[in-house]
């Protein structure tokens, strides 16, 4: 679900856009077909996805995702890493000002589009290395 929602912020996913059967997504993610099922009716519960019978399921072409609220989804997660991990929140937060600068980001930086980036240059680069090159991307 959380993929989902992110390739719609940064716009790799569109309205309309097919996603992989429920089948062959398991397949992909190596999970159980029922946990894809549930994600895939979760997110048609929310609007973001619809069904056509007998064609698949694709994204709604009213979709939308609160960003802000996928912000703060991640902050939360982010924090009760750092809780398990015994860090506080200043020093997580200290660590994400220290790890943007290292990758040579700007709290304010966006791409063409106005989007923010989902991966500085060097991430980029060590993410292409370590598939192998490949350009694809999974939803």
């Amino acid at each position: 679900m959380d993929e989902v929602r992110r390739a719609l912020v940064v716009g790799t996913l569109r309205a309309e856009d097919p996603l992989p059967s429920v089948r062959e997504l398991a397949s992909q993610l190596v999970v159980n077909p029922r946990t894809v099922l549930q994600a895939y009716q979760e997110l048609e519960r929310e609007g973001v996805l619809y069904v056509r019978r007998g064609q698949g399921t694709f994204v709604a072409p009213d979709a939308r995702i609160d960003s802000h609220g996928l912000t703060r989804d991640v902050a939360k997660r982010a924090l009760l890493d750092a809780r398990r991990n015994g860090l506080g929140v200043g020093d997580l937060i200290k660590a994400i000002r220290r790890v943007a600068a290292e990758e040579g980001e700007d709290e304010g930086q966006k791409d063409e589009d106005g989007r923010y980036s989902t991966a500085s240059p060097k991430l980029a680069t060590r993410a292409r290395l370590s598939d192998g090159g490949k350009q694809g991307h999974q939803k």
